[in-house]
């Protein structure tokens, strides 16, 4: 994997566009679009030569556009940096939606691209005829306004503090205080954060409501009497079907659903309570203060442990988070007007990726890393695909890439936790996670179904689905009594919701794959390393179940294989020896 670390001082090479060239504006961009339409192909060759070119391009502006996003994302009470984005949405991605669609036309109107239907061009040449299915130009502007609209959230979120004490925290600050052990400290700490977001609740309710007013216009021009069938079909979900979602559902309901509750009574009794309150889930019940993996003040040590910890499974994983760390493509702490939550953003010219996220000292943060960290080394191993189209990974292969790099690193955990009981706390908690986010997830995947299905609902209307589904898959081992109203409106912390409508249900669908991974690697680690990185290295060249076979393992969603993997992860986690309480 040397080759993958040889890109430090290196971007892809130009041949098309000018090495010095900047995008400042449309003037000066169109013209290299111009150029491509005008290209005459005549042969395989000139075809492929088109694609390079059309690549180079493409390279171009999608960088531009992640710096455009990242610098509004880290700051977003900066004016500078939202103009900039905002003029990228607005004067940038309307005229690249028309010409994208002009060439993808006349690369599928050439008679050489039959040549291009074999591997590894297959899954690229359905993309791009289901692109040419679903272009209208009518929503061309829609599209402007529902991603101007969208990022109303992002700066909604980040713009929330709340009092405690002398300080000003962050949401991600204040919730690290519902990890303590003093029950009265949690409540006073989950009220602020409750009624904080709950100031805003309306806003985000109408925010809401714009966004599905646009998209079920676009889904309509489409040809659609539904946005969840469309954004189905423009998401290139070509390897399952809508009705396997709901299967999914079905089978959360049918075999986690029983688990959580069982693990949600074992946290009532550990912590000696006649009733959960919802106050009381974040408390580490098998140590007596939160886990503390670094100085929330140090975010370097967050750098250094997660190096190693990937350095342990093979040392060129870590060498590349050095990589980004040298470029300076790292942004971990939380600050005040930081957009919340974390992402791995692909640079396609640089092909180094960039991460960022909200670090405040806690074992989340330790996951987050690592699972960003899962993202940048499938950026890195995808760097010499071809075809920037076939780097970009369906989010069912690209979270498998993340979510396995969390168990993977499990026993890393050493990293952060010297002292053994620290270790097993920290383990176990990973282990529980994979198990109680499929209910959160098929509550917001089956809440965006049918939000999007009824599209003249009303807020109460909206309140009562939500809670009709929160309750489906989370039972109700939780007394949400005298605060009914904050479970309602917890929806919409998921940014997701908002920004990147029905991209959640591929973290469900991805952790049973990172489950079946890991149970590969613990009966063989070098084999089950291998599968993994050689999966990662495939892109998208072939179809999600073909990659999913090169890691060594199904793809597959149903309740029988999610009661294999969910009991897989039980039987590990008591295995795990308990702690003596004295961390």
């Amino acid at each position: 994997m040397q080759e993958f670390l040889t890109i430090q001082d290196n971007r892809l090479s130009r041949t098309f566009l000018p090495k010095d060239f900047d995008i400042s504006d449309w003037e000066t961009l169109e013209p290299y679009f111009k150029a491509l339409l005008e290209t005459d192909i005549t042969s395989p060759e000139s075809l492929q030569e088109f694609l390079k070119k059309r690549n180079e391009l493409d390279a171009l502006v999608s960088e531009d556009y992640a710096w455009r996003y990242i610098r509004k994302t880290r700051d977003t009470q900066n004016e500078a940096y939202k103009k900039s984005f905002l003029y990228f949405l607005q004067e940038i991605i309307p005229h690249l939606s028309t010409y994208r669609d002009q060439l993808n036309r006349k690369i599928a109107a050439t008679p050489y691209l039959d040549q291009l239907e074999d591997e590894p061009y297959l899954t690229y040449v359905r993309g791009l005829k289901r692109q040419i299915e679903l272009f209208r130009e009518e929503n061309v502007a829609l599209s402007v306004e529902e991603e101007s609209t969208s990022q109303q959230h992002g700066a909604t979120l980040g713009a929330m503090t709340v009092e405690i004490g002398e300080q000003t925290l962050t949401i991600q600050e204040a919730g690290k205080i519902l990890e303590s052990r003093d029950r009265a400290r949690r409540q006073e700490v989950w009220e602020k954060i409750a009624q904080r977001r709950a100031q805003d609740y309306e806003k985000l309710q109408d925010l809401f409501d714009k966004l599905i007013s646009l998209r079920h216009q676009m889904a309509g021009n489409a040809g659609y009497s539904s946005y969840t069938r469309y954004k189905f079909d423009a998401m290139g979900r070509f390897d399952y079907s809508l009705e396997d979602t709901y299967a999914f559902h079905d089978a959360v309901e049918k075999v986690v659903k029983p688990v959580y509750e069982s693990i949600l009574e074992e946290r009532r009794i550990k912590l000696g309570l006649e009733k959960l309150r919802p106050w009381d889930l974040q408390v580490d019940v098998l140590g007596d203060e939160p886990l503390v993996p670094f100085d929330r003040e140090k975010p370097e040590q967050l750098l250094a442990r997660s190096v190693q910890s990937l350095a342990a499974l093979k040392p060129e994983l870590g060498e590349m988070l050095k990589i980004m760390d040298q470029k300076g493509f790292l942004d971990l702490e939380t600050r005040i007007g930081k957009q919340p939550g974390g992402y791995n953003y692909p640079l396609m010219e640089t092909g180094i990726p960039f991460i960022f996220m909200n670090a405040a000292g806690t074992q989340n943060d330790v996951i987050t890393m690592l699972h960003e960290s899962g993202h940048a080394v499938h950026s890195f191993v995808t760097r010499f695909i071809s075809l920037n189209a076939l780097k970009q990974t369906p989010s069912e292969v690209a979270e498998l890439a993340s979510m396995t790099m969390e168990l993977l690193c499990l026993d890393q955990y050493k990293e952060f936790y010297p002292n053994h009981d620290d270790l097993i706390r920290a383990q176990k908690g990973q282990l529980i996670r994979c198990i109680t986010i499929f209910p959160w997830i098929a509550a917001v995947d089956a809440f965006q179904q049918w939000a999007y299905d009824h599209p003249n609902h009303t807020h109460g209307e909206r309140n009562g689905q939500w809670k009709a589904l929160f309750t489906r898959f989370h039972g109700d081992a939780v007394d949400w009594s005298g605060y009914e109203d904050s479970m309602l409106n917890m929806w919409v912390k998921q940014g997701h919701i908002f920004d990147v409508p029905f991209y959640y249900i591929e973290y469900a669908i991805a952790q049973l794959g990172a489950l079946a991974i890991w149970r590969n690697y613990k009966q063989d680690p070098e084999k089950g390393m291998n599968e993994y990185l050689e999966a990662l290295k495939l892109g998208y060249t072939k179809p999600i179940p073909q990659i999913y076979e090169a890691a060594g393992i199904k793809f597959d969603f149903s309740a029988a294989y999610m009661k294999e993997c969910v009991d897989f992860c039980l039987e590990q986690y008591h295995l795990l020896t308990e702690p003596s309480m004295t961390a």
